[in-house]
């Protein structure tokens, strides 16, 4: 007679038990001559020592189809359970073009032929300059491709960051601290993590600062290793910030660079840095440019006519 204990660590305990325990109860109709008792992260496991050790592989097997897709239904507990997972497949459209698997079993995937272009680039080169007008997925798509490095264990941590423009000198008005003053102009990178991160990993990322998200001032001085940093709205940077921002790339890191050239908020007496910066690389082997337009929108079918309109003036 053997016993095992395994822990189920970075996920919530809830995804394999199910509510009311009802997933682990049909866990256990797969493995009838073993003991499980579990109590919160662990389980423990007693029997045959050929079967525990088969029990925790299955175990581990639902864990990484669970953050794969971030969804684990009874139907795939089934299948893991019969046949080890080596046929489990995400049942709707084609996996290879999934960047990332939603909380809700959502897929986030690349949707124009420009997007698909970034996610090329950015598997080919360590930093990767996305421009183009409102609502072409930039930001979005550079989110989904971290989140997929990191998923994938690629790098250990993803650092987004925006200039605080709008905030100017102005900060010290706004009511809150530091962090409450800065969040309003971080909020669509929190909305994209939103889609593609449950709550509760999403969270836990946060506080313990694998995903960091923070104003471009901030970078100033840090060195970034295995990482993955994306400078959004980086048309509101000086070229002395971009500078700055690749200068911070350390080893196994990659760099994703998102701006619109149409929409620079920088005083006049300023030039946008990525106005300044394609000639000043773009030869450079291992940095890759990458443009889109209006035929990349996904957002509401008005956006592209807006910016085929404005694009006249």
């Amino acid at each position: 007679m053997s016993e095992k204990t395994i822990r189920l660590d970075e996920i919530n305990p809830v995804e394999i038990y199910g509510v009311n325990d009802t997933k682990l109860t049909l866990i256990k109709t797969f493995f009838p001559k073993l003991k499980v008792i579990a109590r919160g992260n662990h389980i423990k496991v007693i029997g045959d020592a050929e079967e525990i050790a088969e029990f925790d592989e299955r175990v581990q097997l639902l864990v990484s189809y669970y953050h794969r897709y971030n969804r684990l239904t009874e139907g795939n507990i089934e299948s893991i359970m019969e046949i080890g997972g080596s046929e489990q497949k995400m049942p709707e459209g084609k996996e290879n073009d999934v960047l990332v698997f939603g909380p809700d079993g959502s897929t986030v995937t690349a949707r124009t032929a420009n997007q698909r272009k970034l996610v090329k680039a950015f598997g080919k080169s360590d930093i990767v300059f996305a421009i183009g007008p409102a609502g072409t997925g930039k930001t979005y798509t550079a989110v989904a491709l971290a989140v997929r490095a990191l998923k994938n264990k690629e790098v250990k941590r993803i650092v987004l960051t925006r200039p605080a423009v709008e905030a100017g000198e102005n900060l010290g008005f706004l009511p809150g601290d530091l962090k409450e003053k800065l969040d309003p102009y971080l909020q669509p990178l929190y909305d994209a993590l939103r889609d593609m991160l449950p709550p509760a990993k999403l969270k836990s990322h946060l506080e313990n600062g694998v995903i960091e998200i923070a104003p471009l001032a901030f970078m100033r001085g840090r060195t970034l290793d295995r990482a993955v940093i994306i400078l959004d709205e980086a048309q509101n940077a000086t070229t002395g910030q971009i500078k700055m921002l690749l200068t911070r790339m350390g080893r196994e890191a990659k760099i994703l660079v998102t701006g619109d050239t149409t929409q620079v908020d920088l005083p006049k007496s300023q030039k946008s840095g990525l106005l300044e910066i394609e000639p000043l690389l773009s030869n450079i082997k291992g940095i890759d440019f990458i443009f889109l337009d209006e035929h990349d929108v996904v957002r509401h079918d008005l956006v592209k006519k807006i910016i085929i309109a404005f694009s006249k003036l």
